[in-house]
């Protein structure tokens, strides 16, 4: 049933309760802790696309368990198990919907901002960077081009907004919402994270532009949790071709959006099928920057 070209858009498990809906996630419980359970769902502009993405949730999943043990050192974070068949709460009828694509995590109360770190100027930083030269209020050096490497990554938190855009701010503004000390303290792991990962993903051929990281106090602790390092929580390019001056290719969903851009979606309204072209396309990103970072092949 789950062969390479299936995709799963819900999960219906009745007999767990639904903690969370996110756009890709949906999230159980199953005693004190959480199931994450990574659908093929892709959202752009705020909706979700009526097409899923084949094997992006295994890739998700899977990708941020690959990074949960690498980082292990700099920090502890939420992962019980990804394997499906050490939770004995999930019925056997279940499991294969379920293989490659959960997490078992432990609960956390979550650190209420978004922690970004950013080692090139792309997206939001450099439209920013244009009208101010700064980015999050930070002042940059003059005369970076676009996608150009900061000589420094940057830490640039962002809130959840109440309408569903994450809104950029100042580390001051983090600092009201977090507080001091638990702001510094995520702001220093976070680009610890960043430095090891991007320097280890350089050697395989990519460049980390940005990533995003979620933070949740356990017992007394502040660790990692959500995901980590994936494709839809990073700008991920190919080092072969990294050119700055311009918008970069990248293993991630900007070829979606690149997509509905030229479609003619007003962004208003219900958004159009996504042709087949573009699906396998995506899903060969996606699956490519896994193999390339991790060594592996997602399992069959």
């Amino acid at each position: 049933m789950a062969s390479h070209n299936t995709v799963l858009l819900k999960t219906d498990i009745p007999y767990l309760k639904l903690h969370n809906k996110g756009k890709v996630r949906e999230i159980f419980e199953i005693d004190n802790n959480l199931l994450l359970v990574a659908t093929d769902r892709i959202s752009a502009f705020d909706y979700i696309l009526p097409n899923g993405i084949p094997n992006k949730g295994k890739v998700l999943t899977l990708m941020s368990e690959f990074w949960f043990n690498f980082t292990r050192e700099l920090t502890e974070n939420h992962l019980i198990t990804t394997s499906i068949d050490e939770i004995d709460k999930i019925i056997k009828e279940d499991m294969e919907m379920l293989r490659g694509r959960s997490m078992l995590v432990k609960k956390v109360e979550v650190i209420p901002i978004e922690c970004i770190v950013r080692g090139y100027l792309a997206g939001s930083g450099w439209k920013e960077y244009k009208e101010n030269g700064t980015v999050c209020k930070m002042k940059l050096p003059d005369n970076l081009k676009e996608s150009d490497k900061l000589p420094e990554p940057i830490f640039t938190p962002s809130t959840k907004a109440e309408s569903g855009h994450d809104e950029n701010i100042s580390f001051e503004e983090a600092v009201k919402i977090a507080g001091r000390e638990l702001s510094e303290e995520v702001r220093q792991k976070s680009i610890a994270i960043y430095k090891k990962a991007s320097e280890y993903a350089l050697t395989k051929g990519i460049i980390i532009s940005d990533t995003k990281f979620e933070w949740g106090k356990y017992e007394d602790k502040i660790i990692l949790i959500d995901e980590v390092l994936t494709p839809d929580s990073s700008r991920f390019w190919p080092l072969e071709s990294y050119s700055p001056g311009k918008p970069q290719p990248s293993f991630d969903k900007q070829f979606v959006r690149d997509h509905l851009e030229q479609s003619g979606w007003d962004k208003q309204s219900s958004p159009p099928s996504l042709p087949e072209e573009v699906i396998r396309i995506t899903s060969e990103k996606y699956l490519e920057a896994y193999a390339k970072l991790t060594g592996e092949k997602i399992p069959e």
